[in-house]
Formats: C-alpha cells, structure tokens, sequence
C-alpha cells in the first residue's frame, strides 16, 4: 500500500507468511504529493486557480494539508500497525522532524505510534562513545511495540565508505542512483502540470525503492535478527549502543545457570595496556610464483578454549597456587595462571564453545539447504555466532568496560603471538629440499592469526595442496580445538608493507575469485577517486594482464 502526502509518502509493504523470519514491514520514504485519493481526503483543487489566490490563502491551504496529512499519516501507521519501520536515516531526520512539525501544529494525537496506546513518542538525544565507533550523536525514538530500523546506522557500524549519502550507497551496493532532481525545485515541480509531477513521482518512488533493495541486498535484517536471537539483546540495542551489551547479556544468562553473581565494579580507565597481536616482518617484493595463506580458525576464541581462559578460573593469590597439581594449572606466556578444566571449567569457555558448536551446526545446515530464503537466514546466524565469538576476548580487554580483565587479554595475545612463531618454525623446518621437498619453504608475511607462506612451487594446485598438508601438520602441534586452515593462495602477489598487499585471490586453481587488495589506495577512504581509479588500473596491469603480454 503507497500512501502519497503533501510532506512525504509513506510506503508499507506487509509480508504474510507462516515463517516468522519473513514477517517483517518494510518502510521508507519520499517526498510530495501525487495522489491525494489515496488519503481518502476530499481535497478538489483547481491548479489554475490555486496560483492566483492570494499568498497567505496559499500558506493557509498548505497548514491544512500538513495537519490533515500528519494526522492520517498517523492514523495509517496505527492501523497497518507494523513490526519493523524501517527507512534511511529515518531516526535522526525524519521522525525528528515529523514530531517536531505536529507538536508545532498542535497535532496533539500525533505522537502515539507505538503499540502502547497512552505513550507518547518522543526524540531524545543520546550519546554514543566507543574506540571501535568513535563520539556519535542519535536521536532517540521510543516505539513501544515496533523497532526503529535506520539502515543509515547499520551502513555506518557494518561498512567502511567513502560517502554515505543514499545515492553514493546505493551506486556501491545496486549500481542504481536516484533521480536527478534538486531541492529547490520541488515545489515548482508539484504546481506545475501532470508532466511534472509525474517526474516528482517517480524521484519520490525511487527514494522508497531504494533503501528497501538495499534491505535486502545486504541482508541487513536477517542478520540483526539472528544477533540479537544469538546474544539475547533486544534489536535496537544492537544499533544504538556498543559491542559490550551483548557479551555482558551471554555472561548474565551463564550465571544465571551456574547460579552465580556477577560483581559490581568500578568502572576507572588506569592507563593499563597490554601488546597486542604480532607481525612476522614482511619479506617485500613482487612474487611470480603462488603464495599460500594459512589462517587459524577463530583463533582467540580457540585460545581461550584450549587454555580455559577465564573470570573463574584466574588465580590472584599466590597462596591457591601452591595448593594445586602441576597439572590443575597453567601459567600463560604472560606470567598469570588459570586452573585447568580438570579443577573448573570456565564461563567464558562453555559460551564460545557453545556459540562455535552453533556455528558449525548452521554452516552444516546452509550447505544442505535448498530454499534461497532460508539460505540466507542460516547464513546471518553463523556470522552473528561467529562475531560474537570474537567480541568476548575485546570484552575482556576493554578498560572501560564492564568486566576489564588485563590477565585474561593478554594470555590470549601472549598465547597468539606464541603460536604465530611456533607455525614460521614448524613450517620451514619441516618442509625443506633436505626432507625431499622440491623446495625450501619459507615465512613471507604473517599478521595475527595468519602466516603466508612460499613453497617455490610452480603451479596452484601443488601449492594447495602443500598448504593443506602443512595446515595439518601444525595444527596437530596445538592443543584442541585450535586448528590451523588453509585458506586460499595468491598468484601474482605483490607486498609493499606491513598490512600492505595486494593480488589474486584463488580458491580453486582453475580461476581467481577476486583481486585482493589490503592497506592499498583502492580500498582507503584518505584519498580522491582519482588517485585510487590510477592504483587500481596500475595492479591490473601489474596481475591481471600479465599474462596476456
């Protein structure tokens, strides 16, 4: 159902299905007034005669339909009554504005568009600070009932662009654009004749359509769904607050089986800090001959797995320490022990191993299944399962946070940086011309959780399958269930820097998925459109059309 107004058009699509993943309403809007039928309003009006009235009989003629307007607007939201509203930048624009106009028109009746007939909506400014998400802004709008789902805020949290304006968006994501058509002349296009409208028309459809195919493009409300089934936060919470809410919310349900507390605590900054993740030191050049990549699998989750990482099992005093088994604890890189599983199993560890086990069993089932739409679904479950995951170890390293533990987060990176060496040692050391290899194998490049590695063989498939061999044979070195994987291989590559790489990306050795690209003016946002149109067409001639010379 379309509903076209003077101010803005309103566009409510209902889905009836037995599924309640595809229950949703989709909302969006645009702008002037095609059809005034549609409203139900008996507004007969002669254009002609319209502009030669008088200026305020004009602006008088427009406060009617702003009142009469808003207040059917209002009315249709209530009787359609919807689940999800959902629009581009509709949370700090237009709501603010559309209650802000009927307050200032005494449309006193306006306000009530949530489920609870006798509260008000309101907007309200609320902060948001984060080191992931910096300082921001948003206006507040409660909707008892339904869910205010700004696909603005989600492009912001989820994507790194350029600009994040609808047409720049949606030109990204659809290849599509709106219609050309300026602000100051909207008005004249309104009053001018059915011609002109008609392109009004179809600009204000356009802006509707839009946010509502990159809804679905990006998957963007399946994916918000399955995340706050996984972390068991409400909806909203997930676009207007941080990354913390939903660990402390998985922790609550925890204790709550165990039936233990969790301690109030001070929240101070105490400047503390801790080393991160290492960087094996790049080998820089160009490389003819493919590069294999090795990659642990959720490798700081695995840690804390593996080790028992945990609020429970960490030892303080000194004294308990001497009290233990060789066995019933262990000391971390770091210097901090924690009892082992054998003594108690940890929080932390039953969560991820939980939220993991959860992951495999969806990919399992996306895999088997036949239905798009429930492929879809599956899929944004196993990334909220896998982001969930890798949000608890941040959780712990968070000073300002709800439950800081520097002892957990830096045996975790201690752990991690341990293993990258231990891998650059297995791998060169095992695979050598002196244990009847054709080639020494060799470290290029390593970054956290992964190590690219140079076998010196000729072809993908030989490099392939030497990567899967050697992501066994180090994953046999690590205590369960840290894994180490091959990922995919580069052929050319070339590497600049730290962090700085670029070529093509194979899965398969018949054909390259993609032209990878990190750290590189392609993909950086601190330069013009030229500068990154002339990099990109420099590594095209550098991998891609190589091979045609």
């Amino acid at each position: 159902m379309i509903l076209l107004f003077k101010l803005r058009v309103w566009l409510f699509v209902k889905v009836k299905t037995k599924n309640l993943s595809k229950l949703f309403l989709h909302w969006a809007h645009v702008r002037i007034l095609p059809v005034l039928e549609s409203l139900n309003v008996k507004l007969s009006m002669n254009y002609s005669r319209y502009l030669e009235k008088s200026r305020r009989e004009r602006k008088k003629k427009h406060l009617l339909l702003y009142v009469v307007f808003r207040k059917k607007w209002a009315d249709f939201t209530r009787e359609v009554d919807p689940d999800i509203i959902t629009g581009y930048n509709i949370q700090n624009f237009d709501f603010s504005y559309l209650l802000a106009r009927a307050k200032h028109l005494n449309i006193n009746t306006f306000a009530y568009l949530g489920r609870l007939k006798d509260v008000k909506t309101t907007a309200r400014t609320t902060v948001l600070q984060s080191k992931q998400l910096g300082r921001r802004e948003n206006k507040q709008i409660n909707l008892e009932g339904r869910i205010l789902f700004d696909l603005l805020l989600v492009l912001l949290r989820e994507y790194k662009l350029r600009s994040y304006t609808l047409n720049a968006v949606s030109f990204h994501f659809l290849q599509q654009q709106k219609e050309d058509v300026q602000h100051s002349i909207i008005s004249d296009l309104q009053n001018g004749n059915a011609q002109t409208r008609h392109r009004l028309a179809v600009y204000c459809l356009k802006d509707a359509y839009l946010p509502l195919r990159l809804l679905d493009k990006l998957m963007s409300l399946i994916n918000y769904m399955e995340m706050a089934r996984v972390t068991g936060v409400p909806m909203n919470y997930l676009l207007q607050r941080g990354q913390q809410i939903k660990v402390v919310s998985q922790i609550l349900r925890k204790c709550k089986e165990k039936n233990l507390l969790i301690p109030a605590l001070k929240i101070t900054d105490n400047g503390d800090d801790f080393t991160g993740a290492t960087v094996i030191e790049p080998i820089r050049g160009y490389y003819d001959t493919p590069i294999t990549t090795l990659d642990f699998s959720s490798l700081y989750p695995s840690i804390m797995i593996a080790h028992n990482l945990c609020y429970s099992t960490l030892i303080t005093d000194g004294r308990i320490k001497q009290t233990l088994a060789e066995d019933e604890y262990i000391t971390t890189p770091s210097g901090n022990c924690f009892v082992t599983a054998k003594v108690r199993r940890g929080l932390l560890p039953e969560i991820l191993e939980n939220l993991l086990s959860a992951r495999k069993r969806a990919k399992q089932m996306m895999k088997e299944e036949t239905d798009n739409f429930r492929k879809k679904v599956l899929d944004g479950r196993q990334s909220a399962l896998k982001i969930s995951a890798n949000s608890v170890y941040g959780f712990t390293g968070a000073q300002v946070g709800k439950l800081p533990c520097l002892e957990i987060s830096q045996s975790v990176t201690s752990f991690g940086r341990e293993m990258i060496e231990k891998t650059k040692a297995l791998v060169e050391s095992e695979f050598q011309i002196s244990k009847g290899y054709e080639h020494d194998a060799r470290v290029i490049y390593g970054d956290t959780d992964s190590v690219m590695i140079k076998f010196g063989v000729k072809t993908l498939e030989e490099a392939m399958n030497l990567g899967r061999l050697a992501a066994t044979t180090v994953s046999n070195s690590f205590p369960p269930p840290i894994k180490l994987e091959f990922e995919k291989c580069y052929y050319p590559y070339l590497l600049i820097n730290k962090k700085r790489y670029a070529g093509l990306y194979f899965t398969r050795p018949d054909k390259h998925d993609k032209m990878d690209c990190k750290g590189i003016e392609t993909v950086r946002r601190d330069n013009c459109e030229l500068v990154a149109s002339l990099i990109s067409t420099c590594l095209e001639k550098l991998l891609i059309e190589r091979f045609e010379i």
